[in-house]
């Protein structure tokens, strides 16, 4: 089984950019469809973005986050990452990345499991 660990997280102004890593060890994540969550304090989870392994064009974005956030891949690097840029303060939370699979229109969780994430704050 794939193992995800997160990184990238920390303090921004808004209006700032951050990248985070997922970096996978165990296995390859050149066959697996990755995406990110987040959470906030006192809020659900919520989908951010997603990318599909077989295809890196194939991207797929939260209405909240489009046309400011990407998922790039690195299979080489066994990495994907989330470019965020513009950050607003409603973009601070934990973000995860798991293994994911397409619901219908809805992108879950693949696994039953969630990683340590990495924070990610934004200063108005």
């Amino acid at each position: 089984q794939v193992q995800l660990v997160e990184s990238g997280g920390g303090l921004v102004q808004a209006g700032g950019s951050l990248r985070l890593s997922c970096a996978a060890s165990g296995r390859t994540l050149s066959n697996t469809d990755i995406g990110w969550f987040r959470q906030a304090p006192g809020k659900e989870g919520e989908f951010v973005a997603a990318i599909s392994w077989w295809a890196i064009s194939n991207t797929y974005y939260a209405d909240s986050v489009k046309c400011r956030f990407t998922i790039p891949r690195d299979n080489a690097k066994n990495t994907v990452y989330l470019q965020m840029n513009s950050l607003k303060p409603e973009d601070a939370a934990v973000y995860y990345c798991v293994a994911v699979y397409r619901d219908g229109t809805t992108w879950r969780n693949a696994g039953t499991n969630w990683g340590q994430g990495t924070q990610v704050t934004v200063s108005s």
